[in-house]
């Protein structure tokens, strides 16, 4: 987010220099295997993952439309079918995450499911979104979730738990995963940021931001992680992770703890600026 905030914040409401900061996200990596049957499939900086089963996969976060092909190419460099994504989940409904929605299912196929405050913005492409006026192609959402709901395919359960605030339907996923024969619980984090212009307090648009702020950290407080992935590489330092070899180094269940604590304290700096004690 600081590298969003220093590229954005000199050209906002420039169309240009929106392109440009678009395009600096969406540089293709080299796909990689996290942990067990979940691999890294996104971006440079926008976060999706594949999750692989016998009968089909599930994908989180189709990402921008330009990030479609980038998503296909990896999945299929790692051996797999584009065609057997079977469900499409999202992190959040801003146009960084779920922009390409709409293209990922006529590619695919998959199923759209998302939490139910994030799908009139879904649905509408953007229209209505308490803070940003970006517009994209609206997608079909196939299955409203509700917090705790799970999502099965091919003996996997993905748990969506409800972390609202950076949206009204923010969800951060739960899984377990076995890998060396040793089982791991993974945490994908929706978002705990309070984007440049959140309004915590007397926000007409979304009166209850600071609470759901609240509960969301609550939640992610309270759960089981062993390995910390998220929105964006960069919560849970990709980078520097994949240097020191990727697989082990993805557990870090300490570094997890950390970035709860450290962004909730973010989030009460800006409470106590925007006047709430």
């Amino acid at each position: 987010m600081l590298r969003w905030t220093l590229f954005a914040l000199p050209c906002l409401g420039s169309a240009l220099c929106f392109a440009q900061f678009q395009a600096n996200w969406n540089q293709p990596i080299a796909p990689h295997k996290v942990i067990g049957n979940v691999y890294y499939v996104g971006t440079n900086f926008l976060a999706s993952y594949l999750i692989t089963t016998p009968e089909g996969h599930v994908v989180i976060n189709p990402s921008y439309e330009q990030s479609v092909p980038l998503i296909q190419a990896s999945v299929e460099k790692l051996g797999f079918k584009f065609s057997d994504v079977k469900i499409l989940l999202i992190s959040h409904a801003h146009d960084d995450h779920v922009a390409g929605a709409a293209k990922f299912k006529q590619l695919s196929g998959a199923k759209l499911m998302v939490m139910e405050g994030d799908v009139p913005i879904v649905e509408s492409g953007g229209k209505g979104d308490f803070q940003y006026a970006n517009h994209w192609a609206p997608a079909k959402v196939d299955r409203v979730l509700k917090d705790g709901d799970q999502v099965k395919l091919g003996g996997v359960t993905l748990t969506a738990h409800l972390t609202p605030g950076h949206t009204k339907g923010c969800t951060t996923w739960t899984m377990r995963a076995s890998d060396g024969g040793k089982s791991y619980d993974v945490v994908v984090v929706g978002s705990p940021n309070v984007n440049p212009g959140y309004k915590l307090v007397n926000n007409e648009k979304y009166p209850g931001i600071a609470g759901d702020y609240e509960r969301m950290f609550r939640v992610l407080k309270a759960l089981k992680c062993d390995v910390f992935l998220g929105a964006h590489g960069a919560y849970y330092d990709m980078d520097e992770k994949l240097k020191r070899g990727g697989g082990s180094a993805f557990i870090d269940p300490e570094g997890y703890k950390k970035f709860v604590v450290d962004k909730e304290a973010e989030f009460r700096r800006k409470l106590a600026a925007d006047g709430r004690r």
